[in-house]
């Protein structure tokens, strides 16, 4: 548990339990930063700043899907950050955030917003000293801009499924791309369905229903609603170029299946005629005339090498051989 005081000015960072009470007695900008679940932060959390005990559960436990509360001395909203996207699902991360009047609490195990707000911090005390709600903001703003990254790798994985698509459909490599399109159908699921709900909870935030957000903080909370929403949009195209790709997939197979069939049966066809000309001489007929020529074996093969490449002739012409033929 680190917490970081505004006196004056400055800030001062402490991890002591004592001067973080005194400075809530004191109504001193504070922000506590929870990193794992210990007796002194829930004895804080539940007698100090007075939260209700399904918050403070709310607090340690992982949630799957984003969640605004609005109480009487404080509002509580849980959204996801997202970290790399990974071949099978999103890397998501639960950030939970209560802001009060002159306090801000944040659950953020793996840092990935607050480290970079605290170094922010560190460096200027000026996002505290605006108040709260402009801490919470860009605590909000991180978490967003870190879906960027993630959705322009969606971007070039998607392009690079697309030719692998027209590349590898129907062949020994194809299984592979189809488990990766649907592995891609599973991400952009997940990222809708966290979405939608996190999107309403930004909006909300960005409309002034909540007295923890001031009149001129709002502008702000609708920009990284805005955001937020492009993002939403990005998803839901990709969502049809996969469905797309995955329609793509299943033609370029079966286009390449009818053309093994058309092979096959085209062989067939040429073989048909020849299996009837062996099988005529085949006959164990005495008075067969061919039987006692001399030249009846080369005129045999002859006939069939020439009523199979007349068969393969008429095939070009009809087009279904090779590039000629007017169909």
């Amino acid at each position: 548990m680190q917490a970081r005081i505004l006196e004056g000015d400055k800030l001062r960072t402490t991890t002591e339990l004592a001067e973080i009470r005194a400075a809530l007695a004191a109504a001193r900008p504070i922000w506590i930063d929870l990193e794992r679940q210990t007796p002194e932060a829930t004895t804080l959390l539940a007698e100090v700043l007075k939260l209700h005990p399904l918050t403070i559960e709310d607090i340690w436990a992982e949630r799957s899907r984003p969640k605004l509360d609005d109480f009487d001395d404080y509002l509580y909203v849980i959204v996801h950050g997202i970290g790399a996207a990974k071949r099978d699902k999103l890397a998501t991360v639960e950030i939970d955030v209560v802001i009060g009047a002159t306090w801000l609490v944040t659950h953020d195990p793996s840092g990935l917003v607050s480290d970079d707000v605290g170094d922010e911090l560190d460096h200027s005390a000026r996002l505290m000293a605006k108040g709260i709600a402009w801490l919470a903001h860009a605590l909000l703003d991180r978490a967003v801009d870190r879906y960027l990254p993630v959705v322009d790798q969606l971007d070039t994985e998607i392009e690079q499924l697309e030719n692998d698509v027209l590349a590898h459909a129907g062949t020994r490599r194809g299984r592979g791309v189809l488990a990766r399109i649907l592995a891609f159908k599973r991400r952009l699921q997940d990222l809708r369905r966290m979405g939608v709900h996190q999107r309403e909870i930004l909006l909300r935030l960005s409309r002034g229903e909540f007295d923890e957000l001031p009149p001129e903080v709002l502008p702000f909370y609708r920009d990284v609603y805005d955001h937020f929403l492009r993002i939403n949009d990005l998803a839901e195209g990709y969502r049809d170029l996969v469905t797309s790709a995955l329609d793509a997939y299943l033609s370029v197979q079966s286009n390449r299946m009818n053309e093994i069939m058309k092979t096959l049966t085209l062989i067939s066809t040429t073989m048909l005629p020849l299996t009837f000309i062996v099988g005529l001489y085949g006959m164990n007929f005495k008075h067969m005339p061919e039987l006692e020529w001399t030249w009846g074996y080369p005129a045999a093969l002859a006939l069939m090498a020439a009523v199979a490449g007349g068969i393969a002739l008429w095939f070009r012409h009809r087009g279904w051989l090779g590039g000629g033929g007017d169909r």
